[in-house]
Parts: structure tokens; sequence; C-alpha cells
């Protein structure tokens, strides 16, 4: 009878230790798993935060890139008309300024003529 006794008490001992082993093995793993899981979701945020910033990047400057295309586009186009303005502004001033210069000059020298004229006439009646 001790025999068995013994025999129990030792089987007893080991599947005690075969569930405290076990236990030790689940708490490891579930650690081992806690440890992977932070590890893996700061990873996954290191990774997102850096490819986010790349890609924001890279959109902003393409975005910027084509703002900065059409704003000097519409600035360019807008002083060339200004400067095709002064120009046409230039030209038509300058041709009505010397329309006008003719102009005068073909009053002033009819009127010189017929000032002449006058003076002969006069001169006709009054001698």
């Amino acid at each position: 009878m001790k025999e068995n006794a013994v025999i129990t008490i030792i089987s007893i001992t080991i599947i005690v230790l075969n569930m405290m082993m076990i236990i030790v093995l689940d708490i490891k793993n579930a650690i081992m798993m806690a440890t992977m899981a932070e590890v893996t979701t700061v990873t996954m945020a290191e990774i997102m935060v850096a490819t986010m910033a790349e890609v924001t990047a890279v959109v902003m400057a393409e975005i910027t890139t084509a703002i900065m295309v059409d704003i000097t586009t519409a600035i360019m186009a807008d002083i060339m008309m200004a400067g095709i303005t002064m120009v046409t502004t230039a030209a038509g001033i300058t041709a009505v300024v010397k329309n006008v210069t003719a102009g005068a000059g073909f009053f002033n020298t009819g009127a010189l003529n017929h000032q002449k004229e006058l003076k002969e006439l006069s001169s006709f009646f009054v001698s």
C-alpha cells in the first residue's frame, strides 16, 4: 500500500509540475504575444507616419507646382496683355498726336494762305 501511495504522490506531483509548466508557458506566450503586438503596433505606426509624411510631401510638391504654374501663367498672361495694351495705347496716342499735329499744320498753312489772299484783296480795295 505504501508503494501505491508513493506512486500516487509522485504522479500527482508530476501532474502539478506539468500544469505549472503549462501555465508558465502560457504566461510566457502571452507576454511574447503582447510584446509582439506592441512591437508590431509601434513599427506599423512608425512606418505609417513615415509613409504619410513622404506621400504628403510628394502630393504637396505636386499641388504646389501645379498651382504655381497656373498662377505664373495667369500673371504672365496678364502682364503680356497689359504690355500689349500699353504698346497699342502708346501707338494710338502717337498716331493721334501725329494726326493732330498734321491737321494743325494743315489748318495753319491754310489760314496763312487765306491771310495772304485777304491782304492782297484788301490792298486791292484800299489802294
